[in-house]
């Protein structure tokens, strides 16, 4: 019985099986990249910096430095693992093909956890950068208690809950998502990357004008939190706060099955999104911190477009980077959701979940169920929950997803072993660079509150109740 039990929970799926599906091939290189950078340009900069910078102070450029070196390792693994298995599902698919079913399920939890709370908090966030928008360009503000949570944290009391609130914005976005993501990947894809060069055009903007009012006091103290090992955790924390922003890399490789050339447009568009982000990321901090002392970036809605206001002392530049990120968060939203229905595919698709989930449109190629369900139950969350609750649950699943590819690099180099004579590969060895992933990955797991694990350890039974009752059983490789 231990030995039919053991067999089934590490029983794996091979490389080429991984690859069989009903999605369309439409999408080359730059499209790919753009999926990248439109998934990880916005969260990190457009919102979390109101997190990070009262943890981190003006040290927040080495947050995210940390996150981005953590983020480049974790890259080249999974240049390497898209290159070996080109299909949807990203780490799960990874962990199939090399750690077996059972870890495959535990990461494509980690996968939802990930993808379903990064789509919600930064739909949550475009609400407050529309009303900004709206108050400086027309004199409009969304009425309180229609952009405001039912579900609010608060430091002192804990959960509050005000029943006569609901946030309407975040879910008027998502179901316009929903709307283009139902009617094709090609199109949805297009529309991401106009809306990515777009806002990569307002963030370089953004520099320009924040330099103007660069002073070199607004960084010093550098580390507020003192030196030594009090200065290294508020970094770390930091990091851990901004780190999520990072899930475009796992986002490129959700499109393994839907992209041309697979082996050699994936890996590289993983490398390219990662050299646009960090090189955007770090100068928007350097700027941002320059230009305000870290004491104003508390609580401060639209933390950006006030720079820019206070700098110039005129309102047009704020509402020309409102309205970028009006633009720039309805990518991140689309391009997140677009993962967490290709992940749900590939779940459904190895029979671990209900097969609705991988039930393709005939005409679009587009898994039209899965999507729906998706956005309602994102829509609800970015309504209902405050995005306080969900930064750090957002970094936890990645964090863990990242661990993951890498430890599933020596793993597949040791099946595969001279199999592997060409294609992309991690330099020096099998176990260096995955090595120092893991590490690193681990080291900002550390500074994430006790609050965040508690919330992972629910979703992680849950993941094993539903394994244990429902998946172990309908799995496909059960056939074999």
């Amino acid at each position: 019985m231990n030995q039919t039990l053991g067999h089934k929970l590490f029983r794996t799926k091979t490389a080429s099986k991984q690859q069989e599906g009903g999605l369309a091939r439409t999408m080359g290189l730059f499209p790919l990249t753009m999926i990248g950078v439109g998934a990880t340009i916005g969260t990190g900069i457009f919102f979390t910096m109101v997190e990070a910078v009262p943890k981190a102070g003006p040290a927040v450029i080495l947050s995210f430095l940390l996150a981005a070196l953590t983020a480049g390792l974790t890259a080249l693994c999974y240049a390497e693992l898209s290159f070996r298995i080109p299909a949807s599902g990203s780490s799960y698919s990874f962990a199939y093909a090399t750690l077996g079913e059972f870890a495959a399920f535990i990461i494509a939890a980690c996968l939802l956890l990930e993808y379903g709370l990064a789509a919600s908090a930064t739909a949550i966030g475009w609400s407050e950068y529309l009303n900004n928008f709206l108050q400086m360009a027309f004199d409009i503000q969304i009425p309180e208690h229609l952009r405001t949570a039912m579900f609010v944290a608060d430091a002192d009391h804990g959960v509050e809950f005000h029943p006569g609130q609901f946030n309407l914005p975040p879910i008027l976005l998502v179901i316009m998502c929903g709307i283009l993501l139902i009617r094709g990947t090609k199109e949805s894809a297009m529309a991401n990357a106009l809306m990515v060069l777009v806002k990569l055009a307002i963030l370089l903007f953004f520099v320009v004008i924040a330099l103007t009012g660069f002073n070199a006091d607004n960084l010093t103290p550098f580390f507020p939190s003192g030196e030594g090992n009090a200065a290294l955790a508020g970094v770390t924390a930091g990091a851990g706060l901004v780190f999520f922003s990072f899930i475009g890399l796992d986002t490129v490789a959700t499109a393994g099955e839907e992209a041309r050339n697979p082996t050699r447009n994936v890996p590289i568009g993983i490398l390219a999104a990662l050299g646009i982000v960090t090189l955007f990321y770090m100068l928007v901090a350097v700027a941002a911190v320059g230009a305000q002392p870290a004491e104003m970036f508390a609580d401060q809605k639209a933390g950006l477009s006030v720079i820019l206001q206070n700098v110039t002392g005129s309102a047009w530049p704020a509402v020309v980077l409102s309205a970028g990120a009006v633009i720039s968060v309805f990518s991140v939203t689309l391009v997140t959701i677009y993962g967490q229905t290709r992940i749900l595919y590939a779940i459904s698709r190895d029979g671990l979940i209900s097969p609705a989930f991988s039930r393709v449109h005939a005409r679009t190629q587009a898994p039209v169920i899965n999507t729906v369900i998706v956005s309602i139950v994102v829509a609800l969350v970015a309504g209902l929950v405050d995005s306080t609750f969900l930064w750090n649950m957002v970094s936890m699943g990645t964090l863990t997803a990242f661990i993951v590819v890498s430890i599933a690099v020596p793993v597949l180099r040791a099946r595969q072993g001279e199999a592997l004579t060409r294609g992309f590969k991690v330099p020096f060895g099998p176990y260096l660079v995955p090595g120092l992933s893991v590490a690193a990955c681990l080291w900002i797991m550390y500074g994430l509150s006790s609050e965040t694990y508690q919330a992972f350890a629910v979703v992680m039974v849950l993941a094993l109740a539903t394994y244990f009752l429902y998946s172990i059983r309908h799995s496909k490789l059960n056939q074999g």
